[in-house]
């Protein structure tokens, strides 16, 4: 009888690595389809307007991260286009995101928008839009495609679509998918090894803050990495490829400017 639970036990400590390779698999699938859904919905959205959405639209900058402001997001834009038109509907656009009037499609949840490799849900989301290629506030003038009141067309992005990130993965923290904050928006201003929190990996890659976090910070953070080896990233011709978590600051920084004229090199 010893015997036989010891042949089961080793059984189990031999399986259990390969269930769970084989699980975090089906998750990595799902979270690519999820990118690609949610660039194809940037996509269309360009095709309707001619520009890709706000990355955050306020009257005022740069973006605090708090709970007041217009700040309607870049996710709340492109929900008709995920096939969400419903909630986008709901939206009352007279007032702003955190408004009362808009607390119940701000907090739904919407399945394209989490990665299931993330231990997040709710209203919360696993991706942010690339504002910036450094630690930097969301603002008018950033270099990424998706900032404040931006309104970038294609011709605007002399770097290439295709090397160019316009979206990657980062778990939202405070106030979920609908607003317009580091939320859902990110920089490559710091490491891509530092969990899911914001503030957890200031580690400086470019311009350092003295923000803390509680605070009215303008502080945005990078994204983060969920899988093994690095980040999936969106790029601006559809396709999603894994960042590695080594990827050299200047290629990262590259990839993250829809302008620069640099070349971006293997990552």
């Amino acid at each position: 009888m010893l015997v036989v639970m010891v042949v089961i036990m080793v059984l189990i400590a031999l399986l259990l690595p390969a269930i769970q390779a084989t699980r975090e698999n089906a998750r990595r699938t799902s979270c690519v389809a999820h990118l690609h859904q949610i660039g194809l919905a940037l996509e269309n959205y360009r095709h309707a307007h001619s520009v890709l959405p706000p990355g955050t639209v306020n009257p005022t900058g740069p973006i605090q991260t708090l709970s007041s402001g217009y700040h309607y997001s870049w996710m709340v834009q492109i929900l008709p286009f995920v096939d969400v038109t419903n909630v986008f509907n709901h939206f009352d656009s007279s007032v702003g995101v955190y408004d009362p009037l808009n607390e119940k499609p701000a907090t739904q949840r919407i399945d394209v928008y989490l990665c299931p490799s993330m231990p997040i849900g709710g209203a919360s989301t696993s991706y942010a839009g690339c504002h910036h290629d450094r630690e930097a506030p969301i603002d008018v003038d950033n270099d990424g495609v998706l900032f404040l009141n931006s309104s970038i067309k294609l011709e605007d992005i002399t770097d290439g679509a295709s090397h160019t990130i316009f979206i990657g993965e980062a778990g939202s923290m405070m106030f979920g998918w609908a607003s317009g904050t580091s939320d859902t928006l990110r920089n490559v201003g710091s490491s891509l090894g530092g969990g899911y929190n914001p503030y957890a990996s200031l580690r400086d890659r470019g311009d350092n803050s003295t923000k803390k976090p509680g605070s009215a910070s303008t502080v945005v953070g990078s994204f983060q990495m969920v899988h093994v080896g690095g980040t999936l990233f969106g790029f601006g011709d559809g396709t999603v490829r894994l960042v590695s978590e080594t990827v050299d600051n200047k290629i990262f920084r590259r990839l993250a400017n829809r302008h620069d004229g640099e070349f971006t090199g293997r990552f």
